[in-house]
This record gives C-alpha cells, structure tokens and sequence, in this order.
C-alpha cells in the first residue's frame, strides 16, 4: 500500500454536556482527523488527543506538530506491507502514542477498503454487536448523580462508570449503589490518589463494584501492586499501561486485575491488539475505554472490542450520549440489552459528512 497524500484536519466539537473528571472539565472535545488517499481510496483516521494535557501529555497541537513534522514524512509515498511495517517505520519517534495510533488507524481503514473486508474481519472479531456501558462525569451532589445514571439507565444502558476523586468518592457510589442495587457498577479515578489516601477508599468493597480503575498515579505499577493487596475488589489500570510490555509488568507483579486497552493511548490498533493477546493467553479479562471519539474512532473501538478477551462492557457508548452532530453519516444507536452493532462495511465502515466537518474544523494541511 502506497499512501500518496495526508490531510489532517483540527476539530473542536461541542460536547451534549459538560464532563468533569479529577482533572478537570470538558465542554468542547478537540482532536484531529487523519483523510489519506492510496489510489482510488480514501482512509480515515482519528488521533484522540485534545486540548489540554490532563489525561495524557499529548495535546491536539503536539499532536498535529509531530504528526506533519516526524511522522507522515516517514511513511507517506513508501509501500507499506503491514500495520507492524509503519510502527517500525516510526519507532524512532519516541513517545507520542495518541499521534502514532491515528496514523495507523489509516493503515487499517485503507487496507479494509481496498480487500474489501471489515476492520472487525481484518483483526479476527467476534459477533455482530458489543456490549457497552457509560461513563458519568463528575456530578454537582449525590442526589443529581443519582439522577442522571437514572437517566441513562432509561436509554437501556446496564453497566455505568463513575467518575471519582478526593471528597467525591465514597458517599456518591454508596448513594447510587442504595438506589441500583443490582447495577453492574464501576468506578474511575484518573490517578486522583497516592497510596495513603486510596486507603480511604476501602469502603468501596462492600460495594460490590465490577473494578476500581486508575486509582493511582498515571507512571506507577508498584504502588497499584500494593494497593491491590488492601482490596477485595479488582483494580484496573488505564492510564499506567502504554505498551504490551507495561501489561506484561503490570501482571507479573499483580498490580491490576483487569487492563483497560485505549488504542490511542497504547499508539495504535496493533499494539492494543498485542495486550489484548498477552491477557487473554493469562486469562485476565480487558475492557475497551473511550476518548470521547468522533464516529471514526468510535467504529475503530467497536472493531477492536469484538475479540474475545474483552469480556467487560466498554465505554463506547452511542453517539447521542455525546455529540448532537457528529462528523460521520453514520450514527451508533443502542440497542436493547446494551449493545452497538459494530460496523460491517469496508475498513472502518463509516463514511465522512463534510458539512459536519467543515463547522468543526479550526484549521487543515495538506502533507504530500
């Protein structure tokens, strides 16, 4: 595959509402898109980084800096025999996942389009339909956190997450768990905790909670493996793993239970694909996490949590949970029993509505 041309496009998008986790509130979700073109084909891609370097370093603008500068010079007009051929052409460039993994997003929508197969068919999926929860934010008392998982509990979502950090905690799972007391139910900190004050979140065990995610710092395996120790409920890390050999470390030393995989967090589909393997070979089940992603990215996850390790609900969600227009003509619905059908056609099996994008974009290059 020869990729002749890349146009990276800036988006900011206007959220349904407003998501506050422990570092910080969104209102308006930034990324960039990724359109390139090999032969008659046009392939999409979604870098997920966003404005502001709180979950991850990587920022929309780091990311369009590496991208046109170090990246696409190294793959752009060279014949790229495999997703594991373009990770090799840019290993050089250290760090900068989020950029790596909407590069190679291309790679896959491009070869799917061209041999005519699914992304699901590309990678070995299972089904027709994944099973997905939602993720709440952080919520001004109790008393409307407890409303609005009512809420989404209504649009047939069964699995919810809530968003944690210090003094939002403990009272605010116990009052939802005292109002849904068979809610499959999960927690997600975001780092927020050292060891000392993680302690405090003890309580959460008689909880009867599906994981306790990231509740330490973002670089840290050996203190989660301590951590783990003090709990009965599984603790699962995000943030800590950004490489297969990250999980390999993380589960020799029992730091975690359960791995959440982010494609854009880990630099691409083959590397989430890597981890995925590595636990399903040790029989530690994994979880697809979300990034607020556009329809683009949204089929890429829906793809990806269709192999068979992925035994837990992703956080995926429906389109309506977080944008009133999208940038892609398709739209993913929920369906009954918590579900999104994944997408069947060519690649990624979206398709770009231009309108939607030209009103989201702040700025596009060209790179040839």
């Amino acid at each position: 595959m020869i990729i002749s041309q890349i146009t990276l496009y800036h988006l900011r998008m206007r959220l349904q509402s407003p998501f506050e986790t422990s570092f910080g509130t969104t209102h308006d979700r930034e990324c960039i898109i990724l359109e390139a073109q090999s032969g008659e084909f046009l392939g999409y891609g979604e870098c997920v980084a966003d404005a502001d370097p709180g979950y991850s370093y990587e920022t929309a603008a780091t990311a369009w800096h590496i991208l046109q500068e170090f990246l696409i010079p190294q793959i752009i007009n060279t014949d790229l025999r495999s997703a594991e051929d373009l990770q090799s052409r840019i290993a050089n460039v250290k760090g900068h996942p989020m950029a790596k993994a909407g590069l190679e997003m291309i790679y896959w929508d491009l070869l799917g389009k061209i041999e005519g197969r699914s992304l699901k068919e590309l990678i070995g999926g299972q089904g027709s339909n994944v099973k997905v929860g939602v993720s709440v934010g952080i919520q001004e008392d109790p008393k409307t956190l407890v409303g609005t998982v009512s809420t989404y509990m209504e649009q047939g979502y069964d699995r919810v997450k809530i968003k944690i950090k210090p003094g939002r905690d403990v009272s605010e799972v116990n009052a939802v768990r005292s109002a849904y007391p068979n809610l499959t139910l999960q927690v997600d900190a975001n780092s927020a905790y050292d060891l000392e004050s993680a302690r405090n979140l003890i309580p959460l065990d008689e909880m009867d909670l599906l994981m306790i995610e990231q509740p330490l710092a973002e670089d840290d395996l050996w203190d989660h493996c301590q951590l783990q120790r003090d709990f009965t409920t599984p603790i699962c890390l995000d943030e800590s793993i950004l490489s297969a050999r990250h999980a390999r470390q993380a589960l020799e030393m029992e730091a975690c239970r359960v791995v959440n995989i982010k494609a854009g967090r880990v630099g691409g589909l083959s590397q989430a694909i890597a981890i995925h393997d590595l636990c399903l070979a040790q029989g530690v089940p994994v979880w697809c996490g979300g990034m607020l992603e556009t329809g683009i990215g949204r089929a890429a996850n829906l793809a990806l949590a269709s192999l068979p390790g992925f035994v837990y609900p992703g956080d995926i969600s429906a389109t309506d949970r977080y944008y009133s227009e999208d940038i892609t003509e398709q739209r993913f619905v929920l369906n009954p029993g918590s579900t999104i059908t994944i997408p069947e056609g060519p690649g990624l099996g979206v398709s770009i509505n231009y309108r939607a994008l030209d009103r989201a974009k702040v700025k596009e290059a060209i790179n040839n």
